[in-house]
């Protein structure tokens, strides 16, 4: 999964692949691709929202537990 940006072209918006995604799906001029589209938002307003069993800090020590 790549974050592109879209871009006005001619009348229409459109976005741009990095040549890295280009190259690594053999992309061609013309070719047809199935694009899933998931606008990026603003995450900070869910900060303080989510509601767990257990605190934060216990839950990103345990994840740190595995990188010993």
């Amino acid at each position: 999964m790549a974050e592109l940006k879209v871009r006005k072209i001619g009348n229409s918006l459109g976005v741009i692949f990095p040549i890295e995604m280009v190259r690594e799906k053999n992309l061609k001029e013309n070719e047809r691709v199935f694009v899933n589209v998931a606008k990026k938002g603003d995450l900070s307003k869910l900060f303080g929202t989510l509601k767990f069993k257990e605190s934060s800090q216990k839950i990103k020590d345990d994840i740190r537990k595995g990188w010993d």
